[in-house]
């Protein structure tokens, strides 16, 4: 028969629950003076997993040996149960020829009459001799938290009379662990935001030491470019390989140096090729490096880059853009650290870690079959992808104020006078296709007609270039590439002349993207390279 509950029980049980946050650290005192108002020989809580579909053992009263045995997690009482307030079971045996079936009898808050229970299998604690308990559910906010059992070595302990204080008792205990969570939430909370002050002062720390040491400044303050700096920061003290995925004139090679500067090799060198500047044939030779006689004109060796970046970073800008043979020779560089010079047998190891860079999707790559999949994955340890300057408008204005400050000195032999108001809604107006490179160009070109004045809006590269009326900056239309209506002149047509004129137009459209201008042209960049160098536009 259950003692009704005092002042005197629940005030030292409110005194017991004020001691600590962790409600598990004083379960056995809580149960201790649970006892003089609901008589028991365990009190056991139990949490629903968020899933619902199990009910995990949080806190018990026992030595640890037993509560190891009880706390386990096993699935919650059946879906009508759990609503009720209250369910007393008790009577519990053996069903004949069961080895785990359970049978006896529940009373529900609902039902107020014993009824058959049969469950299969019964809770943990039925065969460590608790064959009757009072379950209540307990609820936070209106959701079932979790549920408090009252456990029991007699057969038939429990009546309806002990569901007054076991609530109150449950209700106290709820409340315990809903500030025990909210306090871990804080914890979690407030660690994370550590977390994050440590990775900002890291990040301010390798932009301030990139800045001093090589003279690149990582400008930029929107979300998009906080998150590249920051996922450089982290990968930077690791070996792994970076692949640098975006647009061109991003920043990709900024980042790359950034990357060097936080890792273990930042004493070593950082050596940069573009893999798109180059025939395959001395892309090969100005990667691997060669031995005396190893082609015409090899009148000495040569060490190439994976050779002068020991010991330090090797980038690989517009890897994209390798033959399908040399994506080969790279892969087993990065598989097994060895290669070979051009014209050499002599295996060297490669003492170099690996960042490279696209502005290519390779996975269309892949689709096409022009990029090796097995060469994809070992690039792709870790990827970051760096958004285009149109996506964090946010920091034109920063870069703009940092370019007239690094170059007004160069062009003008003494510090800019600054931009317009107009110029600046122009440069903001904008949709900057060649990205952060586009935007140092217009800053250099400004600087030179404005004669040391005020930038205004004339003295930006489009408004020289914008048809009469047009109403907004735009890039030039590529120019046709026949005669009109197809119709040839008598002296005939200058192919020379046209191809020319045809790759300016698709630059200037494509703001001097090579890569874009490429598409444009329907070429591939090093085609695009190849004429470039012929008709002197490089």
């Amino acid at each position: 028969m259950a003692t009704v509950a005092t002042d005197e029980t629940l005030t030292p049980l409110l005194n017991v629950l004020a001691q600590s946050l962790d409600v598990k650290e004083v379960f056995a005192q809580i149960s201790a003076l649970a006892r003089q108002t609901v008589p028991h020989d365990c009190l056991l809580f139990g949490l629903v997993a968020e899933d619902g579909e199990r009910y995990r053992v949080v806190a018990v009263s026992e030595d640890e040996a037993r509560a190891a045995l009880l706390g386990a997690s096993f699935a919650p009482p059946s879906p009508g149960l759990a609503q009720e307030d209250f369910a007393i079971f008790r009577h519990l045996r053996r069903m004949p020829g069961k080895t785990e079936g359970l049978e006896g009898t529940v009373r529900t808050a609902s039902s107020g009459v014993d009824e058959p229970f049969d469950w299969h299998p019964g809770p943990p604690w039925v065969p460590l001799g608790y064959p009757s308990w009072l379950r209540l559910t307990v609820r936070l906010r209106g959701d079932v938290l979790g549920f408090l059992n009252f456990l029991s070595h007699a057969p038939d302990q429990f009546t309806e009379a002990d569901v007054p204080p076991a609530r109150r008792i449950a209700d106290l205990v709820a409340l315990a662990f809903a500030h025990e969570r909210l306090a871990e939430e804080e914890r979690r909370r407030a660690e994370a935001q550590e977390r994050a002050v440590q990775l900002e002062r890291r990040v301010a720390g390798l932009t301030a030491a990139l800045e001093a040491a090589e003279g690149h400044r990582a400008v930029g303050a929107s979300k998009g470019w906080r998150d590249v700096l920051a996922q450089a920061t982290k990968v930077a003290p690791a070996e792994t390989t970076v692949l640098l995925t975006g647009e061109s004139g991003t920043g990709k090679e900024v980042v790359a140096h950034l990357i060097h500067r936080g890792s273990r090799r930042t004493s070593g060198p950082f050596v940069a090729l573009n893999c798109a500047a180059l025939p395959e044939a001395l892309l090969e030779s100005e990667l691997f490096g060669y031995e005396k006689g190893a082609f015409t004109g090899a009148v000495s060796a040569r060490a190439g880059r994976l050779e002068q970046a020991g010991g330090g970073t090797l980038f690989l800008d517009e890897v994209g853009e390798m033959s399908p043979a040399l994506q080969a020779k790279l892969l087993r560089v990065l598989q097994e650290r060895e290669f070979q010079r051009l014209g050499g047998t002599r295996v060297l190891k490669a003492d170099v870690r690996v960042v490279a860079a696209t502005n290519r999707d390779l996975k269309l790559a892949l689709a096409r079959g022009t990029f090796r999949e097995d060469l994809y994955y070992r690039l792709h340890v870790f990827a970051i992808h760096l958004p285009p300057l149109r996506e964090r408008p946010e920091d034109i204005l920063p870069l703009l104020e940092e370019f007239l400050k690094e170059l007004g000195p160069v062009v003008l032999g003494r510090p800019a006078a600054g931009v317009s108001r107009e110029a600046r809604e122009q440069f903001l107006a904008y949709g900057w296709p060649g990205n952060v490179r586009e935007l140092r160009n217009a800053v250099e070109r400004a600087l030179i007609l404005c004669e040391g004045g005020l930038i205004n809006p004339e003295h930006l590269p489009w408004h020289a270039e914008e048809a009469p009326g047009a109403a907004s900056p735009a890039a030039p239309a590529v120019p046709a590439a026949t005669p009109a209506g197809g119709d040839f002149p008598a002296h005939g047509v200058d192919l020379e002349a046209m191809e020319r004129t045809l790759i300016e137009g698709a630059l200037r459209r494509a703001g001097q993207n090579k890569s874009k201008a490429a598409k444009l042209l329907g070429l591939s960049r090093s085609k695009l390279y190849t004429r470039m160098e012929r008709f002197g536009l490089s």
